[in-house]
């Protein structure tokens, strides 16, 4: 099974009908395989063949459509990069999984050009005009390669939070099925319309905006950079029905003053971080569509278990397992453990990866008797709903006390000044580490009432000791905030004086 056949099969069946909307210009599902097909005529004739690498850094635009399905179509493997990425981080990249070429947008051509100068890679610069009339001049490759559910299909990178960034491997497999899996659950048919808000490179925009979408024969309406007044104007124009999204997103389009009609909108999706509950509860109650919750990894082909419709729903839950996905929640000894209790969520099933590229060692790490060790730390209840607690690496130490960061940043979500907030852990000579919170206001409140507001709804050795606040905090390019990316304050740091045993209590 090769990926591209469900969008060679749902031109065969739906022709003319728009598959990708950028403002004015329109694709049909007829033209993006006919694109794709020339893509594939393309990189053959550069030299590119069946398992070779090919990198690709273009923006929410069609072209990565005809690009990515080209070099699926021909056999190769997609190697989707960031556009923003610096030539230190492009050369890091290309070193690692030896690309045949790299396809970059021509906005962005010098960085990756100096990106991929010390690798010896190619580059081919994609000119939205020249490069119709280059695919145009082509014969159309009317074949799909053959390729075996197993083999590799993409190499997603992860951000590195934890040492050199790692290749995650997907079969056509992984992401064939987890197409399926969404647009199945989401009910997704031809008649809906599906806004492409998240960024296409990241597996999250991939699988469940653009795969999920081909596969359903639905239209997706990109935008090239979220701005939440385009969306809701984008949502009125176009029709959307299907809205993708990550917290932060969600958190933007509650600030956007004004009313809109989404009439149309059916559901809303939520992944790629927890959402605050207080923001789930103020955007359905405006907007009048119910947010689904949802997990997943890059390494789960960027979805594990979701929120349903109905009694299959539970707020501030990230739900059920999906079909023929199993997860676990395990103690250190790799045991299941009660109901309710605390530990790390595994999961098994046709979605997980095939490995790290290249890292055996990486990838025996996180695959332990078939079972993916997430990293994430959760719990189960007596229904089956699976609820996040925390990532494992942001635990809180404090004076032998356990603090999970998530915990105390719904709390300060629920004050009306609060827009964005992180809680983490900063050394602290006595206690091992200290709580401080960073937050981005909606309104000017005093640091002093924020702290007390915490201090009134966790226990005494919970709520942060310091709080900063930043003009934004740093996200990810899915809306994630990056912690490790966050610069305290030098008056945030504990001074080295010995602690109070009253204040190691809390």
């Amino acid at each position: 099974m090769n990926l591209a056949d469900r969008l060679h099969t749902s031109a065969e069946r739906l022709g003319e009908r728009a598959v990708i909307t950028l403002d004015d210009a329109v694709l049909s599902y007829r033209a993006l395989d006919a694109m794709s097909a020339r893509v594939a005529t393309l990189l053959r004739g550069r030299g590119i063949g069946t398992g070779d690498r090919v990198a690709i850094m273009l923006p929410n635009v069609p072209e990565f459509a005809a690009v990515y399905y080209g070099v699926l179509r021909m056999g190769a493997v997609v190697v989707p990069l960031d556009p923003l990425l610096r030539k230190r981080e492009i050369a890091a990249y290309v070193s690692d999984c030896g690309p045949r070429l790299l396809i970059a947008w021509h906005a962005f051509a010098e960085t990756a050009e100096a990106g991929a100068a010390a690798t010896g890679t190619d580059c081919f610069f994609v000119v939205p005009d020249e490069f119709r009339r280059l695919l145009r001049g082509l014969t159309a490759d009317p074949g799909v390669a053959a390729r075996d559910d197993g083999d590799t299909a993409v190499i997603h990178y992860t951000a590195g939070t934890t040492g050199r960034a790692k290749g995650i491997e997907l079969t056509h497999g992984n992401l064939g099925g987890t197409a399926a899996t969404i647009a199945r659950m989401h009910a997704l048919g031809v008649d809906d319309v599906v806004l492409g808000a998240l960024p296409l490179y990241h597996s999250f925009g991939q699988t469940c905006s653009l795969n999920a979408t081909v596969h359903a024969g639905a239209r997706l309406t990109l935008m090239s950079r979220f701005e939440a007044g385009r969306a809701l104007e984008m949502m009125r124009r176009d029709g959307v029905t299907v809205f993708q999204g990550v917290p932060t997103m969600y958190i933007a389009l509650l600030d956007h003053p004004g009313a809109a009609d989404l009439s149309l909108l059916r559901i809303c999706v939520s992944g790629g971080a927890p959402l605050p509950l207080d923001v789930l509860r103020a955007f359905e109650e405006r907007f009048g569509c119910a947010i689904v919750e949802g997990y997943g990894l890059s390494e789960t082909s960027a979805v594990a278990a979701t929120n349903r419709g109905g009694d299959g729903r539970r707020p501030g839950s990230i739900g059920w397992p999906v079909r023929g996905i199993e997860m676990r929640v395990v103690g250190e000894d790799g045991r299941q453990v009660p109901c309710g209790d605390i530990g790390e969520i595994v999961v098994r099933g046709p979605n997980v990866m095939k490995g790290y590229w290249n890292n055996p060692a990486a990838t025996a790490e996180a695959i332990r008797d078939g079972w993916f060790h997430t990293g994430d730390l959760g719990r189960v209840d007596e229904n089956g709903f699976f609820f996040l607690v925390d990532r494992r690496r942001d635990v809180i130490l404090r004076g032998g006390y356990t603090v999970y960061p998530r915990e105390v940043e719904e709390v300060l979500y629920e004050h009306p000044a609060v827009r964005q907030a992180a809680v983490i852990g900063v050394p602290h000579p006595e206690l091992g580490e200290e709580i401080a919170a960073v937050v981005a206001l909606r309104e000017p409140v005093d640091p002093d009432e924020l702290r007390a507001f915490v201090k009134e709804r966790v226990a005494p050795y919970k709520y942060p000791r310091h709080i900063s606040v930043f003009d934004e905090l740093p996200v990810s390019p899915t809306g994630k905030i990056l912690k490790r990316a966050i610069a305290l304050p030098l008056s945030t740091l504990p001074p080295p004086a010995r602690a109070s045993g009253r204040a190691a209590r809390g």
